[in-house]
């Protein structure tokens, strides 16, 4: 069973926003999407871009440095120049918490 740990407040991250939060001395991007939230790593497998400063358009996030676009459910690579996918974490809900499973 994964560990979860808090990394926001559900108010943090308002629908169709996301917020560049730390777990384990990494940088992780939360998206809310409809009021589903997902986390996945904030560094673009292209050129490193901080995925958490692009633009959520739906369940997609886009890079900001090349464009590249991401699937925030999944973490696959939706359209290039990435061509690995971007890791995703499990996110839990606990009241107000918004928690990341380490790992």
């Amino acid at each position: 069973m994964p560990d979860f740990v808090k990394v926001a407040s559900v108010r943090d991250v308002p629908p169709g926003e996301m917020k560049i939060v730390e777990l384990d001395g990494e940088e992780i991007a939360v998206a809310n999407v409809n009021g589903e939230f997902f986390a996945f790593n904030n560094t673009c497998t292209h050129r490193g871009g901080p995925l958490g400063e692009g633009l959520l358009m739906g369940d997609t996030v886009e890079c900001p440095f090349h464009g590249g676009q991401f699937n925030v459910r999944t973490g696959e690579v939706i359209s290039p120049p990435p061509e690995e996918p971007v890791q995703s974490y499990p996110v839990q809900v606990d009241g107000d918490d918004l928690k990341v499973a380490k790992g």
